[in-house]
Formats: C-alpha cells, structure tokens, sequence
C-alpha cells in the first residue's frame, strides 16, 4: 500500500484535464503508440464530438520512480457543472487531487467548487498552471491568483503544458512525493466503497469500486450492505485501458467487480460491499444526496416501448447516477417518467444517450419544479406537473420553492447579473468581496424562474466565469397560474406550465406566436390559444393549405367559381373538426427558447 497513489484531476472545462490525462499514460507507458488517439478515456462518442468529458473514468498506470514501481490510480474528470456529481465521486475514491488552472484564462467557476469539494474530503491539492505554451499565455498573474486561492506556496505551482507534454516527469515525480499512500488494514473485514458501474448486455452489470479495508478474492461471496443482496466475485481486477482480470484486490485499489447481476436496481452507487461471512462493522459514508434542477417528463414516441424505456432508463442510471426518475401519465402523451436533471446540458446528454445507446426515441416536455397546492378545505396537495394542478373554484392559494443562490463571480459582471437575478424575481441578500477582483452574492429567488435558461444566461453574461450553488429554503406562497395552451380547442397538456400572473401574458403570447412557427400546416385551420382558466390571453392562427381549386376554370361566370370555394371551404370546415394535429418535438421544447 506504500507505493499505491489515488488521485483525479479537477478542473473548468476546457481546461485541459483529458489532454493532460493523455501525456501521463503516454509518459508512464500505459497505453502504447498504436492505442493512443486524442482523449484516450473519453470513450464516448458524444464526448469525442462535443469535447467534453460527461463521464470519470478510472485507469491505472505504473510509474518506476527512483528503482521503485508505483502503482497510480487516475480518475478524470468531467469540468462542466452539470456533471459535479462525477467529480465528487471520483473525489470520495481518491486521496490526492490536480488542480488545473489555465495560463491564458485564470481561476475560473468551476475551479473554486471542485477546489472546495477536494477541500471538504481532505485531499491533497497539488496546484498545476496548464497550457503554457499558448500565446496568450499570463503564468505570473495566474499564479498570483492560485497563491491567492489556495494560500499555497508559489515554488510549489508545477507549470505544465498536455498539448506539448512539458512538466509531465516533474508532475509524476510530485505525485509519488506530495500525495499520501491510502491508509487501510488489508487484514480488516472487507470495506469498499462503489463509485461507478456501467452496463454490459453479455455480463451483467459491472461494478467499479474502492478498496479502502480488507481484501477480496475470486470467488468470495459478497454482499451489498444497502440492499442486502448477496453474490460471488465471479471475476475481479483492475482497470488498465482494458479490464485487466486479477486473484485478488486489496485494500488502497481501485478495480472492478463482474458477479452477473442482472437487476439494474440492485446496485447503488455510494454503497458498501463487504464479506458475507465476515461482514465490516459499519458502512463507509457515501457521498452527498443529488440534487436535481430541472425536471422534465421523458415519454415513449409510441405508448408500447414504455416498459423498453423504463429498461433502458435503470440501465442508463447505473452509469449516471445523477439521474432521478419516476413514473408518471400525460393525457397528451400517454405514459412515461418524470426524470430530475443537474442542468439543460444534462438533459440534453440524456436524451441523447437513450437515442444512441438504447434506441429508444423520446418526446421530453416543459421542464418545471414542484408545488404545493392549497384547497379551499386547507388541505395540501403536492403538484409535479401542471396537469396535476387543481381546479381554480378549489384552489386558494399556490405556494411554491424558494432557494438561496450563491452566484460567485469577477467584479465586472455584477451589474448584469443583478439585473439578471431580479428579472427572475430574485432579492439579493448580500454581496461580499472575497478578493479584489472577486465577489460573491447571495439572492432569495424562485426555483421555477431557474430551471429554464438562468443558469445559462448567467454563463453567457459573465462569459462562463460565474459559478452557481443553491440550496432550498423553503416554500413561499406566490400568485402562480396554470398557463393552458389549446390547439382547435382542444387543451395539450405537455405543453402547459404554471407561471407567475405578471408573466403570464407575456409568456402566453410567445409561446402562441413560437408553436405557429413550429406547427407543420395541415389541410384545414389550426387556432392556437393560451388561456388562463377560462379566459383566453392570445391567440394565433396557422393557416390552411389549400389546394387551387379554380385552376380549371378559365374565365367564365363568377357564380361556377364561388361554388366551387364554398365546397371546398365545408370540406375544410368537416376536416377541422376530425383533423388531429400532429406536434413535434421542437414544439414541447419551444419553452425554452421563447428567449433566443
């Protein structure tokens, strides 16, 4: 255990983690010339064509330093904020962590919160300046800003660049030296902590864990303590590039577990795996509860895939435990699942990855928050989606969640995003100068006023330099009102939302005026209203096709012709009426863009 180091690379996105990544396992010889390709962990092909890292993946290197072989175990993580939840698993598995820190672009958002998450569990920071070499390139003021940060020592900044390869030795040497060996007894019962697991269709469900007491073999039996399951290490071993199969892994390791489990739902990321014939005495403390920002309804395009769906959902949880979902029923789509997502990007990915990775083709709707519902007996109801909301003669009064925002940000953009904050109906608290340069402001605002596009404004306002963090405080009463959306009369509700009253004819009428956009044209008239109750707010119309019916007629009385209209304009009027209007799915997310 000596000569085993765990560590992960924290960082903002794009700031050089996965190329980093790359000159470690080139320089330590892990993955030959052959293997080696742009972002070698990043094996998905979402994250080759995006360039971002949605996943932490794990991999194991052997360093030889002064005549002795170290054993590196390197976790890489991912930058953005809709995927924090991989970085503080990775961080729970590891006692050691690089900070990177762009030359050219200084201490970013996401700097400081995975800065803070390593603090919290105690890991050893070793500050990095990446990306030296680039033109623009500012190393003395930036690290000015880490030593300000971090309160490090100057001469213990390493300077590095991924791209060139440069600093790689002397940052592998500072590993072995500045990060502490695991503690741990392998002669202890069995204590391991899981922090991953992906699914494969021929073996099962392959767990990914953390060896911190004890040891485990081939074949021993197992058990999960959060569920109670039990099963037999048909196969144990480390992570290389590939699986590498191994006797036995002890304590300090990193390595992976196959006992074909085929139940999706029995595994859980943050449990405990021990002995069944000498179980540890307690469980080893998880990481923190997920805490969803969007919720949005996830359903099948055709009603029979749902139970494909739901399959693929567990599956896909295994590898994103930062998905929540239940089920649920729309009148407007059938069945399907109420899904909580970190962020629009997570959304996003997720949608993806169930297209590309499990074919399934979904419809997502409105994203929205929960409410609470008063009647008029005092009694409360709890309401996930508008469809759920009361009748107006029984309700009295909505209350809905309010939450502390802790935005982080340079002095510069104060201004914006204030005024940002306060159109969303925030109250700022206050605002402190944590540096000369950097100031941190706490508001009260609505939760509903931030899952739509506030945390991607604030990026684009402060050029990706703010950082956000919230938590809820309660729930506030407010004049919130059901916003129904009518195509020919007929109410779809995945297109409704509850919205505050000073809004609502605003909202109202973009939306009526982005669905006519987004409506393909149909052989009769499509009316489009949003309504609150029963008094409609606006309307739109998209007009019919229509087919030139007096084409044949070649001068001529007028009388031919006007008959010939009014036949056509009976057909169209019987057409409206058994008419169904097909939606797209551009038009369940055409919410989000009423802004753009």
């Amino acid at each position: 255990m000596e000569r085993i180091r765990n560590f992960c690379i924290i960082a903002h996105i794009d700031h050089g983690k996965s190329t980093l990544a790359d000159r470690l396992l080139e320089v330590t010889a892990t993955v030959n010339k052959r293997q080696m390709q742009a972002q070698v962990l990043d094996d998905m092909d979402l994250e080759k064509e995006r360039g971002i890292t949605i996943k932490s993946h794990a991999i194991q290197m052997d360093y030889i330093y002064k005549g002795e072989k170290y054993i590196l175990n390197l976790i890489d993580t991912p930058g953005h904020v809709d995927f924090s939840y991989e970085v503080s698993r990775s961080i729970a598995a590891c006692e050691g962590a690089l900070l990177l820190v762009d030359a050219s672009q200084g201490i970013q958002a996401q700097t400081i919160s995975n800065l803070y998450l390593a603090m919290e569990n105690n890991l050893e920071i070793i500050p990095v300046l990446n990306k030296i070499d680039l033109p623009g390139a500012m190393p003395e003021e930036v690290k000015d800003q880490m030593v300000d940060l971090l309160g490090c020592d100057r001469n213990g900044i390493l300077s590095a660049s991924g791209k060139e390869g440069t600093g790689v030795p002397e940052l592998l040497e500072a590993i072995v030296e500045r990060i502490p060996a695991p503690k741990g007894n392998k002669d202890a019962a069995l204590q391991a902590l899981i922090f991953d697991s992906v699914y494969n269709s021929f073996r099962g469900i392959e767990v990914i864990f953390r060896c911190y007491n004890g040891s485990i073999r081939k074949g021993d039996k197992v058990k999960f303590v959060a569920t109670g399951k039990e099963y037999f290490a048909d196969e144990i071993g480390i992570l290389r590039l590939t699986k590498e199969p191994r006797d036995v892994v002890e304590a300090g390791d990193v390595g992976y577990l196959i006992s074909g489990i085929k139940t999706a739902k029995e595994v859980k990321v943050g449990d405990t795996i021990t002995h069944f014939d000498k179980p540890c005495q307690q469980a080893i403390k998880g990481f923190t509860e997920v805490k969803p920002m969007v919720f949005a309804g996830v359903y099948p395009v055709d009603t029979s895939d749902f139970e494909d769906l739901r399959e693929s959902i567990e599956k896909l949880q295994l590898n994103d435990a930062s998905l929540v979902w239940e089920p649920e029923t729309s009148a407007a789509l059938g069945f399907g699942f109420r899904c909580g997502f970190l962020g629009m990007l997570h959304m996003e990915i997720v949608q993806e990855r169930l297209e590309r990775e499990f074919d399934q083709t979904v419809i997502t709707t409105v994203p929205s928050v929960q409410f609470w519902a008063f009647d008029t007996n005092g009694e409360k109801h709890i309401v996930n989606a508008p469809s759920e909301m009361l009748d107006p003669n029984k309700l009295e009064h909505i209350e809905e969640p309010f939450i502390k925002a802790q935005i982080i940000t340079k002095s510069d953009y104060i201004g914006p995003i204030m005024g940002l904050c306060m159109d969303k109906r925030g109250v700022l608290k206050n605002q402190t100068y944590l540096t000369t340069d950097r100031v941190e402001m706490n508001f009260e605002m609505p939760l509903s006023e931030m899952v739509f596009d506030f945390f991607d404004k604030l990026k684009s306002i402060s050029r990706g330099y703010a950082s956000l963090d919230y938590e809820l405080i309660g729930y506030r009463e407010s004049n919130m009102v059901k916003l129904d959306i009518l195509l020919n009369g007929e109410k779809v509700d995945a297109l409704s939302a509850i919205v505050h009253r000073d809004k609502a004819y605003e909202w109202g009428k973009k939306l009526c005026e982005k669905l006519r956009e987004l409506l393909p044209r149909q052989q009769f008239e499509i009316a489009i209203q949003a309504a609150i109750g029963a008094k409609i707010i606006s309307r739109e119309t998209v007009k019919a096709m229509r087919k030139d019916v007096l084409a044949k007629c070649y001068g001529g009385d007028i009388s031919r012709k006007r008959k010939l209209l009014e036949k056509q304009k009976k057909g169209k009027k019987r057409m409206r009426q058994v008419g169904n209007v097909e939606i797209p799915q551009e038009a369940f997310m055409a919410v989000l863009k009423l802004n753009d």
